[in-house]
């Protein structure tokens, strides 16, 4: 199991290396913020669309244009 074990190690450790290697930070502008603050309300007041709803209206709304 020792072997397992070591290999299980050894590949997080290259998965923490490369997600800490890449680990730029980006700023976000204004309204963007807004965006995802409108986002984190809808979510805690429950307006969400499932995603087989959005795959029946998509073709939908793309043929209403």
């Amino acid at each position: 199991m020792a072997t397992i074990d070591n290999t299980r190690n050894g590949l997080i450790d290259k998965i923490l290396f490369i997600r800490n290697s890449e680990s730029d930070i980006i700023e976000l502008t204004k309204e963007q913020k807004v965006m995802l603050e409108m986002s984190e309300q809808d979510i805690k007041k429950g307006k969400l669309i499932s995603q087989e709803a959005i795959d029946k209206r998509n073709p939908e709304w793309l043929n209403a244009m």
